[in-house]
């Protein structure tokens, strides 16, 4: 049903940008030069206001559809289970969508059963009632649009101002999601300080964040202490950049500077494909291919190494940011201006020496832009350190042990269904604000060093 929404969108959008150019051309007989505006900018002006509007119309009905729906379940519950608490009402509410996403009522409660037939009934018919509705508002903003269009019509002067007022209501609307998330981790981590210390969090060596239900329960109160977290996300990280950015870099210069453009148009996409691999491909791998060969090098050699290890997962993160680092970076390089190499040649300077001396220290604001990158990727990877350095919080510098980030650990704190009013569900706020500050300072460090090194070139 949502895609013959949006085809029903689409095709009348189309229908009336079609109409708007037409009835543009015929108003002046096929002068268009008589017309103040293009034709296409009447077409542009009939298909916004035969989208707009409907836009508008499926954003509240996605808004309110749930809310609507929720009433009318509770309307048709029994007195009984209508009257029950919050919570209560909340679980049976979820079994009755449960059941009506999988459509599965074996074991089922037949008062939930026969409640879920019905929301599946309701949830059809506001899906074939959006699509009216939908189809109803294009048409008639299709019409109004289409009134307008006459000769001394401004049509482009409307469609730039409406496309100038989109453009700052969704660059609004992306401000206000970073004020909130911030906001969101910058208040869920004020409960949690409230009930740890931010001296312990900083600064402690312990981290087991299980805390007991019941105060006379094993383990009431957990410890944390983030700093084997710290250590562990910058232990891996260092090992993958130590991968990436000499063979991201090297490679960059290769392909822009030694490769022919045709084996250059091989070997960039093909070298850009790592970056579309998924990362639990990549986490399988450093599980069952590169741990177990790391474990076997180790102790063949008379090393202690775990079967998962921080080395593992950083070797495979390498590989998998690779891809940041090289192609940015030879972008980069290729917008050097040809003329700095062909003067730098003039005076007697080899191909490498002018690489070293004059490409990349003119690419170099370029270049730490794809490290941070690389570094913001590896810092936020969760998955291969999951299946491949494991969920303990080790306080060690020896990539040969088992370590534990802060990605997972925040993603093992957040699955589930959790109380957001506990210490160990409310760390994981704690976590990301620790990481949205350390990116935050990496993306400082990148401008002062690009406005530090930035060249400007004619």
């Amino acid at each position: 049903m949502q895609m013959i929404t949006i085809a029903t969108l689409l095709v009348l959008t189309a229908i009336g940008y079609t109409l708007g150019r037409q009835r543009a051309v015929a108003t002046v007989g096929g002068r268009r030069r008589d017309l103040h505006s293009l034709p296409s900018y009447h077409g542009m002006h009939v298909a916004l206001w035969c989208a707009l509007p409907s836009l508008v119309l499926v954003l509240l009905w996605v808004i309110l559809e749930p809310h609507i729906l929720q009433a009318l379940i509770i309307a048709n519950l029994p007195r009984a289970l209508a009257a029950k608490p919050a919570n209560e009402l909340g679980l049976i509410l979820n079994d009755i969508q449960n059941i009506a996403n999988s459509g599965a009522t074996e074991g089922a409660d037949p008062v939930e059963a026969g409640i879920a037939a019905r929301l599946i009934g309701w949830r059809q018919a506001s899906a074939v009632a959006l699509i009216a509705a939908v189809a109803v508002v294009a048409i008639a903003g299709l019409l109004w649009g289409r009134r307008a269009i006459a000769p001394t019509f401004r049509a482009r002067n409307t469609v730039e101002r409406t496309i100038l007022v989109l453009m700052v209501i969704l660059s609004t609307i992306s401000v206000l999601t970073t004020v909130g998330i911030v906001l969101s981790l910058l208040f869920e981590s004020l409960h949690f300080f409230a009930q740890v210390s931010p001296i312990e969090f900083l600064f402690g060596l312990q981290w087991s964040p299980q805390t007991a239900m019941r105060a006379d329960q094993v383990g009431s109160s957990g410890s944390f202490g983030a700093v084997p977290l710290f250590a562990g996300t910058l232990l891996i990280t260092f090992i993958a950049m130590l991968v990436a950015v000499p063979i991201g870099l090297m490679s960059a210069v290769y392909m822009a500077d030694y490769a022919s453009p045709r084996l250059r148009s091989l070997a960039k996409p093909a070298l850009e494909v790592l970056a579309g691999i998924p990362t639990v491909v990549y986490g399988f791998f450093a599980a069952l291919t590169v741990a177990p060969f790391i474990r076997n090098v180790g102790q063949s050699i008379g090393l202690d190494v775990a079967s998962e290890s921080a080395l593992a997962a950083g070797v495979v993160m390498g590989i998998m940011i690779v891809p940041f680092v090289s192609s940015l970076s030879d972008d980069v390089m290729n917008a050097v201006p040809q003329s700095l190499r062909d003067g730098a040649f003039a005076l007697g300077a080899t191909k490498s020496e002018t690489i070293r001396q004059v490409v990349i220290p003119a690419a170099l604001p370029g270049i730490v832009g794809a490290v941070l990158l690389a570094v913001s990727r590896a810092i936020g990877e969760t998955m291969i350190v999951v299946m491949a350095a494991g969920l303990t919080a080790n306080l060690t510098a020896n990539p040969l042990e088992a370590v534990s980030t802060v990605t997972v650990q925040i993603a093992t704190l957040l699955v589930g269904d959790q109380e957001f009013d506990s210490a160990k569900t409310l760390s994981a706020f704690a976590l990301g604000l620790v990481l949205f500050c350390v990116t935050l300072s990496l993306n400082v460090v990148a401008l002062g060093i690009v406005r530090r090194y930035r060249e400007k070139y004619d």
